[in-house]
């Protein structure tokens, strides 16, 4: 935002210590000991870290009364029946634009969020962010504060350090293990796969799950961290070209912090050169160097310096969010008081209110039952004795309530057609075929369609109605083939 270096840095680590270049094409990336902090961004982030920690290892154990016959888990991916089901809504493979359409708008509320708030997502809620802050606390718990586990990295392998590893190593693997554990539990009956994992008796597929999710989150959470933000995420990119003047950054107001210094004096500005912005950064920058594409604007650093600045009796706000129009009109004495909404992001809010507005509608209003016809294709037609056409079909009748229902197949477009199932008899033949489908079910039948010799190849419309109060219709066009 302000004074912003671009300029190639020597790394240097938490304590400010610059690490020796050499003439290597990479220098060794310094370990990163964030130091504790208070104040309201490390509470906002507090609560959104057990938010997102609590829905992701709970919500497999809600329940759902969806009626008999079907899973009663809340959240559930049922590979098996080929289902997604969200407490009372429930996705079949053909309405999979649902799931294109929750992703569509998940993108473009990250563009949203990017366009007003900069890299909020990065610093609160992305689960890179969530596992290593939580990963973070478990080496404050164990080894102490940023200076205690500097210290402990500097001594020799002893007993105490040896103790202390592995006991931080455990609970790392325990929360490692519990988060793959946690991820299957959405594929199938939570309580059920429970039992199973721990009597032995769970697929091969669910203890190779546990496993990969249980070492990446082990390795990218409790060791990587903010490598993977820096080096391995494309996030930081794109966000960093959907930057302009009017989204909001953790900024240092240089202009009122420098000259640094410890003393008091007109020649002194706010700045006291403590380094506490720097010590509780997580991804091991210093604010105070400008705007960078490591930092995830967690905030961190804004409690940090407000802390100093209200011991100091001066005013917060050394390092804030702001825009860049705001802390230029700052650094000239006056006042922004424009407002971060602006087109771009009136226009990302108005698509995402849209998709989700049509989402919602197709939701209320869809039929709850399909209709799918697939054609003999060998052979395409039959001639019969007393020359009359033969089409044969299989038609699928979906059920897609959790109740059994009534339903009529009826036929169009083919002049004096008339149809049976394979499990009636020719005399039988009609334009309507009556089933009960029972629910949640698909009823598969086997029809033919005949028609009188003169007919010439046409259309079918097959029409599936449902005969209950709720009623609800689907309506599927085949060929009906007939000779040259």
């Amino acid at each position: 935002m302000s004074n912003v270096d671009l300029k190639p840095h020597a790394p240097k680590g938490r304590d400010g210590v610059v690490q020796p270049a050499g003439h290597h094409l990479h220098a060794a990336t310094p370990t990163i000991y964030p130091r504790a902090v208070t104040g309201r961004y490390r509470r906002m982030k507090w609560a959104i870290m057990v938010a997102c920690l609590a829905i992701y290892y709970i919500a497999p154990w809600f329940r759902w009364n969806r009626g008999p016959g079907a899973p009663d888990q809340a959240v559930l991916i049922d590979l098996v029946r080929c289902r997604f089901y969200l407490f009372s809504i429930e996705i079949w493979p053909q309405e999979f634009y649902f799931v294109a359409g929750m992703l569509i708008m998940a993108g473009l509320g990250l563009f949203l969020i990017t366009s007003i708030v900069g890299r909020a997502w990065c610093g609160y809620a992305c689960p890179q962010t969530v596992w290593t802050d939580l990963f973070q606390h478990v080496d404050r718990w164990i080894d102490g504060d940023r200076n205690a586990q500097m210290r402990l990295a500097a001594q020799p392998w002893g007993a105490r350090k040896i103790a202390l590893r592995l006991t931080k190593w455990a609970i790392y693997l325990a929360i490692s293990v519990a988060t793959g554990g946690a991820c299957i539990l959405y594929f199938a009956d939570a309580p059920t796969l429970w039992r199973e994992v721990f009597s032995g008796q769970a697929s091969i597929i669910a203890y190779s799950t546990i496993f990969i999710l249980a070492g990446t989150t082990l390795w990218l959470g409790g060791f990587m961290r903010e490598q993977v933000c820096l080096y391995m995420c494309p996030w930081p990119r794109i966000q960093s070209a959907m930057l302009d003047e009017s989204s909001l950054l953790v900024t240092y107001k240089d202009w009122r912090g420098e000259p640094r210094g410890k003393g008091v004096g007109d020649a002194k500005g706010d700045c006291v050169d403590c380094g506490l912005c720097a010590a509780v950064c997580p991804a091991g920058i210093d604010i105070r160097d400008g705007a960078q594409m490591a930092c995830i604007n967690c905030a961190l650093c804004i409690d940090a310096c407000d802390g100093v600045m209200a011991r100091l009796g001066r005013p917060r706000g050394l390092v804030d969010y702001s825009t860049l129009q705001s802390d230029q009109a700052e650094r000239k004495g006056a006042s922004d008081r424009r407002s971060i909404w602006r087109p771009r992001s009136l226009a990302y809010l108005a698509l995402w209110l849209g998709i989700g507005i049509a989402m919602l509608f197709a939701l209320a209003t869809r039929p709850r039952l399909a209709l799918s016809v697939a054609k003999d294709r060998n052979p395409p037609f039959m001639v019969m004795s007393d020359g009359s056409i033969r089409n044969a079909y299989v038609v699928k009748w979906r059920n897609m309530e959790g109740r059994t229902r009534p339903m009529r197949l009826t036929l169009n477009g083919v002049t004096r057609a008339v149809m049976w199932a394979e499990d009636m008899g020719k005399a039988d033949a009609g334009t309507k075929l009556d089933r009960i489908v029972q629910a949640d079910q698909t009823l598969v039948l086997r029809v033919y369609l005949l028609t009188p010799a003169t007919i010439h190849a046409q259309r079918v419309q097959f029409q599936l109605v449902a005969m209950d109060r709720e009623g609800g219709q689907a309506v599927y066009h085949a060929p009906f083939d007939t000779p040259k």
